[in-house]
């Protein structure tokens, strides 16, 4: 079985969009703000191999440095963050939810405008 994603930290990739495994990997660490040294901690490879990487993915989409690889893979969609997932799910849950507790219930504009009305009266008859 195999995935067509990546997550690393709070990003995730989309393989198969022009960009190899470890070089989207580098990226997502790279888009989570971290250094070289860091990220390869993370993927327990050398420094310069993630440098390596980096400039590869640099290459590859264009692009002269690290902030602009994370900025062209993210306008390409190869990169997004993990949190726009989880806010379509929320999104389409409440629409297509048959929960009528959850759903959102707007104040009609005749209550809105009865509120408004009162208010006024109110405020005329303190000033008075």
């Amino acid at each position: 079985m195999t995935t067509s994603t990546i997550t690393a930290g709070a990003w995730q990739g989309n393989l198969g969009q022009g960009l190899a495994p470890r070089e989207l990997e580098a990226t997502l660490w790279a888009a989570a703000d971290l250094t070289c040294k860091e990220i390869a901690r993370l993927m327990g490879v050398a420094p310069g191999t993630v440098s390596k990487r980096l400039d590869d993915a640099r290459f590859k989409l264009g692009v002269r440095t690290v902030r602009g690889l994370v900025m062209e893979a993210f306008k390409r969609q190869i990169i997004a963050p993990v949190a726009i997932g989880l806010i379509a799910i929320v999104a389409a849950h409440t629409v297509l939810g048959d929960d009528q507790g959850i759903r959102n219930r707007r104040v009609g504009e005749r209550r809105m405008e009865q509120r408004l009305t009162g208010r006024r009266m109110d405020d005329i008859r303190l000033a008075a």
